[in-house]
């Protein structure tokens, strides 16, 4: 059974830092750029971040560069996003999904490249 399991989400106010992480189980880890998305309700699903499966090429939305910082740990099947200077736009539920293939800049950060998808954590950051 594939899963994809996000956690870390919380509640934290303007200014400071999360770090969210995306458990993978059931499919061939290393072979899969897992991505970060986020979504509030009413709003199109956002692509955030993304981190490629072997070279470790990184890719962000521009609403959160130099402030996200994606990593991934193979040996544990783990994906980490770091999230610091944390302001209320970034309030939404934040999901890990996983990309079968070669990842491109212009479309490491579409959800339709995405085969595998977690259920999601809970950020909220207060003002």
């Amino acid at each position: 059974e594939v899963q994809l399991q996000a956690c870390g989400g919380g509640v934290v106010r303007t200014g400071g830092s999360l770090r969210l992480s995306c458990k993978a189980s059931g499919f061939t880890f290393d072979d899969y750029a897992i991505g970060w998305f986020r979504q509030v309700p009413g709003k199109e699903r956002e692509g955030v971040s993304c981190i490629s499966s072997r070279d470790g090429s990184t890719y962000y939305a521009n609403s959160v560069k130099g402030r996200f910082a994606i990593s991934r740990d193979n040996a544990k099947k783990t994906v980490y996003l770091q999230m610091n200077s944390l302001e209320p736009e970034d309030t939404a539920v934040y999901y890990c999904a996983a990309n079968y293939g070669i990842v491109y800049y212009y479309t490491a950060l579409s959800q339709y490249e995405y085969r595998y998808w977690g259920q999601g954590t809970l950020v909220t950051v207060s003002s």
